[in-house]
């Protein structure tokens, strides 16, 4: 995704969407399968909703874009867990809303909602190191 980065301002989705197909139409060939992308950062909503303004854009797209999303995926139902058992049944819930708000994002018919409090946590760590 071709986004502002953390230090930047915030910009609707709708730009994202516009200058990262822009961006693979312009360099990704059209034999490549597919586009998968990680969170780089953004909480799991903000990464749900760029993904979903990509596959909302009617424009030619000959790629599948979809996620491969860790963090974004997880780290709500991590911290709703929280490694005890009596969370576990809201550890759950909370995983599948999003999994079934991706899903709907690689579609382009996501709605937004399933990111209340945890989800919009921004998962980005400064000077981290890979």
């Amino acid at each position: 995704m071709v986004t502002p980065g953390t230090d930047g301002p915030k910009v609707p989705p709708e730009v994202i969407a516009e200058h990262s197909v822009r961006a693979f139409q312009r360099t990704v060939p059209a034999a490549v399968p597919g586009i998968v992308f990680l969170s780089g950062g953004q909480s799991e909503e903000e990464a749900t909703l760029n993904l979903n303004a990509i596959n909302a854009r009617k424009t030619q797209k000959p790629w599948t874009l979809s996620f491969s999303f860790g963090r974004a995926l997880q780290q709500s139902t991590l911290k709703t867990w929280a490694g005890k058992a009596e969370n576990l049944g809201a550890a759950q819930k909370a995983f599948l809303a999003r999994c079934k708000a991706n899903s709907e994002a690689t579609l382009g018919k996501y709605a937004g909602g399933a990111g209340a409090g945890i989800a919009t946590e921004s998962l980005h760590v400064k000077d981290y190191k890979y």
